[in-house]
């Protein structure tokens, strides 16, 4: 397995590559058959990402499956939010996933992979929006991610292939998200993750959940 993770400028690129760098040792260490490389990779630059892809094609041949799981919020309110933490949220949560797919569905067709995966991690915040100010504008561009899965679907099946296309959305998942999101308040960030019994990253990554499913031939 290679993963390719976003880091920001919120958190020290050398302590998420040191962090994909351990992960790696434990994978090592237990055994996994996979190998884990971390990659770094700013998701807001569309050069990064096409280098990216450059690297994985050189090194790997190419992308078989591709998780988009990179995403971020801001607390930046409709009436009165800043244009840049608007434009980072799209530049990440939209356009990158976008670019992602993309670049890994040419992969797939220039390799003649007919049962490739591209996954979406999407949200809660993809379905309905939530009654706080701060969440408006993250909201729309999960909401955003919701139908470009489905156009995905939509353009997979035009194109008579079987990739498949996934969208899974997870309510609250005690990562460092919410410390991003109120960088500002680590209380208020706290909090999120004391409030309730929240799922861990386990849980997203061994179970689906509630997901919609079909063939990619299926109409409607």
């Amino acid at each position: 397995m290679v993963k390719f993770d976003f880091a920001g400028n919120w958190t020290p690129w050398s302590r998420w590559l040191g962090l994909g760098e351990k992960l790696a040792a434990e994978c090592q260490s237990a055994g996994y058959s996979g190998t884990l490389i971390p990659y770094k990779c700013d998701l807001s630059n569309e050069e990064d990402i096409l280098s990216m892809f450059s690297a994985i094609k050189t090194l790997h041949q190419g992308v078989d499956v591709c998780i988009n799981n990179a995403g971020l919020a801001h607390s930046e309110p409709l009436l009165s939010g800043k244009t840049e933490s608007w434009r980072n949220m799209i530049d990440v949560n939209v356009l990158a996933l976008s670019i992602c797919t993309r670049e890994a569905y040419k992969s797939m067709k220039e390799r003649k992979v007919d049962d490739g995966h591209i996954i979406n991690i999407n949200s809660m915040g993809g379905h309905r929006v939530v009654q706080s100010a701060d969440e408006h504008f993250y909201c729309a561009t999960k909401y955003a991610v919701t139908g470009l899965t489905e156009g995905l679907r939509q353009e997979l099946r035009e194109a008579k292939t079987h990739i498949r296309a996934t969208s899974i959305s997870p309510g609250i998942v005690e990562t460092e998200f919410a410390f991003r999101h109120h960088d500002s308040d680590p209380e208020k960030a706290a909090a999120v993750y004391e409030s309730i019994k929240c799922l861990k990253a386990e849980d997203i990554a061994s179970a689906i959940g509630d997901v919609q499913m079909r063939p990619v031939e299926q109409v409607l």
